[in-house]
């Protein structure tokens, strides 16, 4: 008798072992892919807003010699543009984060832990989006018309940055557990992750890792922001750990991103192989 791991390799790397009826989708509706796609995304658009708040001290308004606000090298905040962002972000995470806390759809499954690790989380972040949303909806053309678009921005937000530490605090604690109970493994039945499925430790490893570099992100963030309010509006705003929050949330952010676009093929593949 073949073992599941013979079964892949005879099976093909793209295609995972064929269980049928292993598992009833109809008791476990998972969507952490389009998930993992908004989460990435959001962390890549923070640090893209981030960027253009501090290049836009002193131009936002401001047309150049061809009478443009939007072309020609001018360093334009589009408040507009990153409303639209965070909010069409930060509603797909706040319903599936939500829906996924309270009803704990994954439990069916046997994977109630991915519940708190992928619900709740989702849930914060999707919540901290929507609210930059809103405040760049309200506030945007105040924002745009101030010398110091980045350190008003910094000032807003310093009071939440309580609760972004806080939420990387838990990042940690997610990591640890993933690392400690080996987490996170794909069955054999999934496409390509479910490769490795007898080696659980490569993706838990894998996972731990990225929610440990969101953490220390969301960790420094406090002192990003401190960093921003303590220097001279003249003064190039710089440190570790801005520059330490921006390199691991864009990283992660594009990791997020392409895993969980190639989860949208694994993840179908699984449905296929069980239903």
């Amino acid at each position: 008798m073949r073992s599941p791991q013979e079964e892949i390799t005879m099976g093909g790397f793209f295609t995972g072992v064929e269980s049928p009826g292993m598992i009833d989708w109809a008791t476990m509706p998972t969507y952490n892919t389009i998930m993992s796609v908004a989460v990435g995304a959001g962390l890549l658009a923070v640090v893209l807003f981030y960027r253009e708040l501090r290049r836009a001290g002193g131009t936002a308004g401001v047309a150049d010699s061809a009478g443009s606000k939007w072309r020609g090298g001018r360093r334009v905040l589009s408040t507009d543009g990153w409303a639209l962002t965070f909010g069409v972000l930060g509603l797909i995470l706040t319903l599936t984060g939500l829906h996924m806390t309270l009803t704990w759809p994954l439990a069916a499954g046997g994977f109630a832990f991915d519940n708190v690790i992928f619900g709740e989380t989702s849930l914060a972040f999707g919540v901290l989006l929507l609210a930059a949303a809103w405040y760049l909806w309200k506030r945007g053309a105040d924002l745009k018309a101030d010398a110091d678009p980045l350190g008003m921005a910094a000032s807003t937000v310093k009071p939440l940055s309580i609760f972004i530490a806080a939420l990387g605090l838990a990042l940690f604690a997610i990591a640890l557990a993933g690392t400690v109970y080996q987490l996170f493994a794909a069955p054999p039945q999934e496409p390509i992750s479910g490769a490795f499925a007898d080696y659980p430790v490569i993706e838990a490893t894998f996972m731990s890792l990225l929610f440990a570099l969101v953490g220390l992100g969301a960790v420094l963030f406090p002192f990003a922001v401190r960093k921003v309010l303590s220097t001279p509006v003249d003064a190039q705003v710089g440190g570790a750990a801005i520059s330490v929050t921006g390199v691991v949330w864009t990283i992660t952010g594009i990791v997020f991103v392409l895993f969980g676009a190639m989860n949208f093929y694994t993840h179908i593949g699984l449905i296929v192989n069980t239903m």
